[in-house]
Order: structure tokens, then C-alpha cells, then sequence
């Protein structure tokens, strides 16, 4: 398998540094960080950020507090669709969507690949259903998600995986990816584990967001994105002790596990540019 790293959405929140932890000016720099990679399959996403239909109309599918509150920056080569075709390939070849879960900014794209079946843990589509309060009503969008129609639901179940539970075997997929439930940000929420044949890539989606609540044994995190975990999560208790848990398998050396979330620039860099922090 090779695996891409791509960025599928900017976010440029006021406040600089309070939230990505190094910008100097008044915005800061978030990204929305999906994978892109290539099976015997066919092509699997992994998330798809904002896609095309959010970029060239944003509201209603977007949340307009949302969209304030984070000051996106909606373009369109920075799309799922985009990147996979500057790569060679069709929007037909991706075959599957493995969601950490629907929030606007992870789901925005499914619709721009109507041929693949998306993946995603049975709670996280029920609370879709539910959406009372001014959160639930903001964070899942309906308009990005009523043309899908290959869904494949999974329950927490299947054989552990360095402690959690998982998700084992994914629908037509090859054994090598899997969903390890990670609920808390939502109740449907769930990490993607790569077995690279040199170890494994976990996408924790938002279990965390600052490079520093993993890979230290004190967990740190900039004020405005522990404000925004505080905002979204759905059980704290949940989020915090799946949190400590990666803490730990994020210091273990014999895992041999790289851990990346969903929004930390720094890590999205470090990806890219195949290195390690």
C-alpha cells in the first residue's frame, strides 16, 4: 500500500498561536489532514474534509457560526476530488471512505465520489439522526451526507488492538486497515489504523488536536483548542481516558505506532515530509 498524505481543508481561526501553538500573527493555521490510499482495492480515503460542493456553496451545508468561529478558507484544489485527480486518477477509483466520524469538516466530501462505500461506526450515523442542541445542529451538516447511499455501519466489536476494541474486517477492504472506536469528540467516533508492513499509522481523527497531547507524558495543549475540544465533545470522560490511552501507546516504542489527528499542521508537515517528531 502507499499512503498519502493530503490536506482537505484550511482553517485560519483568530487568535494565532493560542490554537496551532506557533503563528505569530492574528490567525492561526489548521488544517484538515485525510489520507489518500492506494490498495489492491482501489483507492480508500480516509476522511475527505470540505469538498467541492462546500466550496462553491458554502451555506446551508456549512454552519455559519462554525464557519466564523473557525474562519475557513474553502478552495477548491484543496478538495478530495482535486487532489485525487491531480494524482492520475479518477473520482471512480476511490472505492472506499473510512470516516472518523461526520463533523462538517471531515464529511464535506463525500458526495463527490457517489461510487464508493463510506464506513463509519453505527452511533456516529444515529447521532446524525438525533442532532438536538445548538452543537449537534452545527457540527452535522444533512445536506453533505442525503446522496450517500453505500453506508457500511459497524458496531465496537472485533479483536483488540493494543488495548482498544476494533473494528475487524472492514467491507471489502484489505485487512491491513482497520476502526479502533475512540468515542467522546462524538459517539460515533473512531480512529484508522494502517498496518504499513513497517509498523502502524493510526489517523485519530479528533481524540486530540495539538501535537503535544500525545508523545509526552504530561499532556499540553494551546487554550484555543482545548476551549474548542471542551465545546464539541459529547462525554468528556470517554475523550479524556481514550486520550491517556494513546498518550501511552504513543510512548511506546515497541508499538511501533505513528499517531497523527486531524488538524495539527505541524504533524500534517512532519507527514508529508516523512519525518518523525
Amino acid at each position: 500500500m502507499r499512503i498519502h498524505h493530503i490536506n482537505c481543508g484550511t482553517d485560519c481561526p483568530f487568535g494565532g498561536g493560542l490554537f496551532d501553538g506557533r503563528s505569530a500573527g492574528p490567525l492561526g493555521h489548521l488544517v484538515c489532514h485525510c489520507l489518500l490510499i492506494e490498495t489492491s482495492q482501489g483507492l480508500v480515503l480516509v476522511d475527505t474534509g470540505y469538498g467541492m460542493r462546500d466550496v462553491r456553496d458554502p451555506f446551508p451545508r456549512l454552519s455559519r457560526p462554525f464557519a466564523a468561529l473557525l474562519n475557513i478558507r474553502l478552495r477548491e484544489e484543496e478538495t478530495a476530488l482535486r487532489q485525487v485527480e491531480a494524482l492520475g486518477y479518477s473520482p471512480r477509483d476511490v472505492r472506499h471512505i473510512v470516516l472518523t466520524h461526520l463533523d462538517f469538516d471531515h464529511a464535506g466530501g463525500l458526495e463527490d465520489f457517489p461510487d464508493a462505500t463510506v464506513h463509519v461506526m453505527a452511533a456516529e450515523l444515529e447521532a446524525v439522526q438525533r442532532r438536538r442542541g445548538f452543537v449537534p445542529r452545527n457540527r452535522y451538516r444533512p445536506m453533505q451526507l442525503d446522496e450517500v447511499r453505500n453506508w457500511r455501519r459497524y458496531q465496537p466489536d472485533g479483536e483488540g488492538w493494543f488495548g482498544f476494541q476494533s473494528v475487524r474486517q472492514l467491507e471489502g477492504l484489505p485487512p491491513e486497515i482497520l476502526m479502533v472506536p475512540l468515542k467522546g469528540h462524538t459517539w460515533g467516533h473512531a480512529g484508522v489504523a494502517v498496518d504499513t508492513g513497517d509498523g502502524w499509522l493510526l489517523h485519530a481523527g479528533d481524540a486530540y488536536f495539538y501535537r503535544d497531547e500525545v508523545r509526552r507524558p504530561e499532556r499540553r495543549c494551546t487554550p484555543g483548542l482545548r476551549l474548542y475540544q471542551n465545546m464539541m465533545e459529547v462525554d468528556r470522560a470517554a475523550r479524556l481516558e481514550n486520550q491517556a490511552r494513546l498518550r501511552d501507546l504513543s510512548l511506546d516504542r515497541d508499538a511501533r505506532v505513528t499517531m497523527i489527528c486531524a488538524h495539527d499542521v505541524v504533524e500534517y508537515e512532519a507527514a508529508r515530509a516523512g519525518r518523525a517528531l
